[in-house]
């Protein structure tokens, strides 16, 4: 089989169920690649967050081995970039003779951009986001104190217009509306640079990647008016635990989940009918590219990847953005390959647990090309031969360390159980079966502490396994209901 081109299609904080079938988002383009490929209905990040889900995907592990963990760009970074010496399966496609090209975002470090590791850049133009000189400072930056100095010279909101949750000292937020907006002006600058890419590339050239990172549909969803009008407000429904008040969940949850309750009931469906709309506009750019290549002979030549950094709660729970509220919606992705050469019997749905870091590995063996390191991802080549391997992940595991604001938080989810170790406040345990909307945390209910013992090991062992250093033993951060020793079977054989 001839080594494939490929084209990689990454949206920021796009919901994993938008991309299935009966999803109320309108997606025509996304829903002719599930037709024609594979789509993988239980694809998830390891972190709700972009940068270290970014770098998940362009290394194969996870943030305990690549080392970002954060918004690598913010002044209270808890990493600038990836830990020194990883690589990403860019590296070896450039190696072996890939013509690379990059357009939109990238976000996995503050100190290299894609072209140092070995991709074209053409929008926007690659350049650091912190200097060497702040780095070697060991110092954070405090370049975001200036947007505060411009506020103490405005008068604060005193009435909240549609849409707006109000913030006294941090400035008013508007949560939806129409564009014009920053984020759809970049994504057409992205989309058009990739255009021109697409249609300034020789035929004859050899084999190429294509990289194309979109901002939307993040928030705030500032959607095309037309793409808004596609949605009739009467019919937009807001999901069936959007009522659950939280009371038996960290109150960190909670907190969140005040500023959002400044919007209405209506404001709420108005949300979520301009997140539904941003997603068909993403689907029209795609399209755009698509059909590009269809033009030029080349679609079936090309394994073509949709997918998301990471997903947003959309109004669950109350719920939106992303953040450390460990709910499925805030890790399912879309995932959707489509690949005549390499896929056999197009149009199925996959519903195996798949990483984002099962990416890296699958695009080395669709090009040949062998890691010659370990890599926490799986390829899903079998998959899209229609071959599933005979042994696959039963659980999917999480890391992260917060957001902005930091909290460490791991998570163990099987097909039945989900448990939330939070060392910031009290954990969680949902019985997936039963409560599938994750509505009633039964952490406390003895009958299930075998359960939450076995999962916490679990956790541990994955944590073990993938040098995750989130064991220590001082006494007042040592919360776990058993402890890391538990990664090991002697202690689970004979542990109290």
């Amino acid at each position: 089989m001839d080594r494939p081109n490929i084209l990689i299609f990454m949206t920021d904080q796009q919901r994993g169920d938008t991309a299935l079938a009966g999803s109320p988002a309108h997606m025509p383009n996304l829903a002719r690649m599930r037709s024609e490929g594979v789509t993988f209905s239980n694809a998830f990040c390891p972190a709700p967050h972009c940068c270290p889900s970014r770098a998940t995907f362009h290394t194969g592990l996870y943030p305990s081995e690549h080392g970002v963990w954060n918004n690598v760009d913010v002044g209270n970074a808890l990493s600038r970039g990836l830990a020194p010496g990883t690589r990403l399966w860019s590296d070896d496609l450039r190696e072996a003779g890939y013509a690379l090209s990059f357009s939109g975002k990238w976000h996995i470090s503050a100190v290299e951009t894609p072209a140092d590791r070995g991709w074209q850049m053409g929008f926007p133009e690659p350049r650091p986001t912190v200097s060497a000189e702040e780095v070697a400072s060991g110092r954070p930056h405090t370049r975001e104190w200036a947007m505060y100095e411009r506020l103490a010279g405005q008068p604060e909101a005193a009435v909240r217009h549609e849409g707006e949750i109000l913030r006294p000292g941090y400035g008013t937020y508007t949560h939806y509306g129409t564009s014009p907006h920053a984020i759809v002006e970049f994504d057409e600058h992205t989309v058009e640079d990739a255009f021109r890419v697409i249609h300034g590339r020789r035929v004859s050239e050899g084999p190429w990647c294509q990289f194309v990172g979109t901002l939307g549909p993040h928030d705030p969803y500032f959607a095309p008016a037309d793409f808004v009008g596609r949605y009739d407000p009467g019919d937009v429904r807001l999901p069936d635990n959007f009522g659950d008040r939280m009371e038996d969940k960290p109150a960190l949850y909670r907190r969140t989940r005040d500023r959002f309750d400044q919007l209405s009931e209506r404001e709420h469906r108005e949300a979520l009918r301009h997140y539904l709309a941003f997603c068909s506009y993403e689907d029209a750019l795609f399209g755009r590219l698509l059909g590009a290549l269809e033009e030029r002979g080349e679609l079936d030549r090309t394994l073509v990847i949709y997918l998301s950094d990471h997903g947003d709660y959309g109004g669950e729970h109350g719920l939106w953005c992303k953040g450390l509220p460990c709910f499925r919606s805030a890790y399912h992705v879309p995932a959707v390959i489509r690949w005549p050469d390499g896929i056999r019997e197009p149009g199925r749905v996959v519903d195996a647990f798949v990483s984002l870091a099962d990416f890296a590995p699958t695009l080395l063996e669709a090009a040949g090309i062998g890691a010659g390191r370990p890599l926490s991802g799986q390829s899903l080549m079998p998959f899209l031969r229609d071959e599933p391997p005979a042994q696959w992940r039963d659980a999917l595991f999480t890391q992260t360390n917060g957001n902005e604001l930091y909290g460490i938080q791991r998570s163990v989810m099987t097909r039945e159980w989900k448990y939330v170790y939070n060392g910031f406040d009290y954990d969680e345990l949902y019985d997936l079966r039963n409560d599938p909307g994750e509505t009633r945390n039964v952490i406390g209910d003895p009958a299930h502490a075998d359960v939450v013992r076995e999962l916490c090991a679990r956790m541990w062992e994955f944590a073990h396994a993938h040098r995750d250093v989130c064991i220590n033993p001082y006494i007042m951060v040592a919360h776990a209901p058993v402890g890391p020793a538990a990664a090991f079977g002697e202690f689970r054989r004979h542990g109290t």
